[in-house]
């Protein structure tokens, strides 16, 4: 049976609101690291781009986090290398194909003479409503 962790949030948050200066503020403990980083090791973040993924919501400028040891099962998302562009798309096993999540592209056949490696499974993506301070924290890595 599957066990949910209730993480509490506080109402001294604020999050619905704005709260007094003099709130108290309980910090939670929790790390972003390893609510959304399952194989450290094996993961990177890229950054989407495009209108293609947008069915799924991943929208242009999102980070992604891909985790390379995980194995990809039918209609992942995968970030992958395609003839030489790395690419997201919804992996159809089934039929040999990359398929967006946009009615407004055509899935694209992998053929035996193109060149396709697996570069992981996207696991996460965080949308970006800041993107001015995206580029600054991008700068510091």
């Amino acid at each position: 049976m599957l066990q949910v962790k209730v993480i509490p949030i506080y109402i001294e948050a604020g999050i619905s609101g704005f709260e007094s200066p003099a709130a108290e503020y309980k910090e939670l403990g929790l790390s972003l690291d390893s609510l959304l980083i399952q194989h450290p090791n094996a993961t990177f973040i890229g950054l989407a781009s495009g209108e293609s993924m947008q069915g799924v919501g991943i929208f242009d400028k999102d980070l992604l986090i891909v985790d390379r040891s995980l194995t990809p099962d039918n209609g992942d998302i995968i970030v992958c290398n395609y003839n030489g562009s790395f690419t997201c798309k919804i992996l159809d096993k089934v039929n040999k194909r990359l398929v967006s999540a946009n009615d407004n592209y055509d899935p694209v056949v992998i053929y035996p003479d193109d060149t396709f490696q697996l570069e992981g499974v996207v696991s996460r993506s965080i949308r970006i409503h800041k993107p001015a301070e995206l580029q600054t924290l991008l700068c510091m890595l």
